[in-house]
C-alpha cells in the first residue's frame, strides 16, 4: 500500500505552553519523590486499563482519529499476544466533549492505570496535576514544549515525542551539509520561537558555524527580520515559526533570499503551493519530527479505521501504549506506580539500566524476552525511545523534506538527533 498523502503526515498545530501554566503545574502537583526510579510494590487489580485524553475542540482536535486508531491497534495486538497476565488489556472509553482536566478526572474514576495524551502541550499541566495525584502515569505522544522537561510530576509524566528544541542540531546540520559557514535565524515571538532559536545558536556554535543574525518578529510582521537576514547575507537562513510562517516566507522572498538558502523548522512545514510566489521555496528544506509511517503500519491502522485520513502522532501513540504494557509486564503488576517505575527500563532509557539490551520492535518479541528474565529495549514504530530521567526521549528522529518549484514538499531524507555527547 502506498503511504498516505504528504498533507496527512505530521501536520503540527501550535502546541504552545505558557510559563504561567507550567508554573501552575509545578506548584499544584503536590507529589513528592520520583516514581520513575523508585521501587514500587505490586498493588494492581490484575486488569491493565489504558485511558486517552484527547483534544475535544480547537486546532489540534483533527489529530484525535489517528491517536484513537493507534491506541486501539496497540491494545488489539497486545491482547492477541495474551494481554496482561492472561487477561485482556482494556481501552477505556473517551469522554468526548470534556476539557482535558475533566477527561483526566473521569479516567481516574474509571480506574485507568496509565493514560495516553494530551495532544496540545498547553493542556498537559492540568492533566499532569490530576493524574500525578492519583499516581497514574501520563505518556504524551505529542507534547513538544521545551518547558515541560523537568515538570514536577512526581515522576509520572513521560512523552514519546521529542521536545521542540531537539530539532535545532538537525536544522544546523542541514545547513552545514549544504556547505554553509554562516546562518541567520528569524523566529516568531513566543516560547516556541525563542526556545528553538536559542538552541539553534548553541548548536551552530558547537558545529563551528557563525550566527550572522538572530531576529525575532511578531506574527504577520516579519518584514524587518527578513530584511535584517538579507543584509546579514548568511549562507543559510533558518525560519522558526508556526502560524506566522507563510508571511515570513513571503518577506524572505521579497528580501531576495532564494529557496535553497531557506531551512524551515517543523512548525513552518506546510504545503504552500500557490500561496507563495512562483518557485519561492524551490530547493528549501524542512524538518518534521518522527519517521514516515511504514506501509505495513498504515495497513494495520486502516484495518482498525478504514476512514483514517491522517497519521500524525499515530506511531508515538502506538509506542506509548506498547511501552506501558511492557512496563506492566516487567513489573508483573498493572498499578500505575509499577508502570512508572519500569518505563525507563523497557525503553532502554539512560536511568533504566537496559540501554545496552538488544532492541526488540514488537510487543510479542519484547514480552518474550522479558519472560526469559532478560532486559529489553523497545524500539517501535516511532523509532528508539530511551526515556531519560525527565521522561523525555533521548533519540529523536526527523524526516527531511525538500520543496520543488511548485512550493510543495517531498520526502528527501532523514536525520537523528541523539543523546548529548553521542
Amino acid at each position: 500500500m502506498k503511504p498516505f498523502p504528504l498533507a496527512a503526515v505530521h501536520v503540527r498545530p501550535a502546541l504552545a505552553l505558557s510559563t504561567c501554566a507550567l508554573l501552575a503545574a509545578t506548584a499544584c502537583s503536590g507529589v513528592t519523590g520520583n516514581a520513575r526510579v523508585e521501587p514500587a510494590e505490586a498493588s494492581g487489580d490484575g486488569i491493565l486499563r489504558v485511558g486517552l485524553v484527547l483534544d475535544s475542540a480547537g486546532d489540534s482536535s483533527f489529530l484525535n482519529d489517528s491517536q484513537v486508531a493507534a491506541a486501539k491497534l496497540a491494545v488489539k495486538e497486545i491482547n492477541a499476544t495474551g494481554g496482561h497476565k492472561g487477561r485482556p488489556v482494556e481501552l477505556l472509553p473517551v469522554e468526548a466533549g470534556q476539557d482535558a482536566a475533566a477527561q483526566a478526572h473521569a479516567l481516574v474514576a474509571g480506574k485507568a492505570d496509565v493514560v495516553i495524551g494530551p495532544t496540545d502541550s498547553s493542556h498537559a499541566p492540568a492533566v499532569i496535576d490530576v493524574l500525578s495525584r492519583a499516581r497514574t502515569p501520563l505518556i504524551s505522544p505529542a507534547n513538544t514544549a521545551a518547558g515541560l522537561t523537568g515538570t514536577d510530576s512526581g515522576g509520572y509524566y513521560f512523552r514519546t515525542a521529542a521536545a521542540d528544541v531537539a530539532q535545532a542540531p538537525v536544522l544546523v546540520k542541514l545547513a552545514k551539509n549544504a556547505g554553509a559557514a554562516s546562518v541567520s535565524v528569524i523566529y516568531q515571538e513566543g516560547a516556541y520561537g525563542k526556545d528553538v532559536a536559542d538552541a539553534i545558536s548553541e548548536a551552530a556554535a558547537q558545529a563551528g558555524l557563525d550566527v550572522a543574525a538572530s531576529e525575532e518578529f511578531p506574527s504577520g510582521e516579519a518584514g524587518k527580520a527578513a530584511g535584517a537576514a538579507g543584509e546579514a547575507d548568511a549562507d543559510a537562513v533558518i525560519l522558526v515559526a508556526r502560524e506566522g510562517a507563510q508571511g515570513a516566507l513571503a518577506e524572505l522572498d521579497n528580501a531576495g533570499i532564494a529557496g535553497p538558502r531557506i531551512i524551515l523548522s517543523d512548525g513552518a512545514f506546510a504545503r504552500y503551493g500557490s500561496k507563495l510566489g512562483a518557485k519561492a521555496l524551490e530547493g528549501a528544506r524542512a524538518v518534521v519530527p518522527g519517521q514516515l509511517p511504514s506501509a505495513g503500519f498504515q495497513e494495520r491502522l486502516l484495518a482498525v479505521d478504514g476512514q483514517l485520513k491522517d497519521v500524525s502522532f499515530a506511531a508515538e501513540t502506538y509506542d506509548a501504549v506498547t511501552l506501558a504494557a511492557l512496563a506492566a509486564a516487567r513489573a508483573q503488576d498493572d498499578a500505575g506506580r509499577s508502570i512508572a517505575a519500569n518505563l525507563l527500563s523497557v525503553s532502554g532509557g539512560s536511568a533504566g539500566g537496559s540501554a545496552e539490551a538488544p532492541a526488540c520492535s514488537t510487543y510479542k518479541d519484547c514480552v518474550t524476552g522479558l519472560a526469559t528474565g532478560a532486559e529489553i529495549n523497545y524500539d517501535g514504530e516511532s523509532g528508539p525511545v530511551a526515556f531519560d530521567a525527565n521522561g523525555d526521549i533521548t533519540t529523536a528522529n526527523f524526516s527531511v523534506f525538500t520543496y520543488g518549484a511548485d512550493n510543495l514538499p517531498a520526502p528527501s531524507g532523514s536525520e537523528t538527533a541523539g543523546r548529548p555527547g553521542n
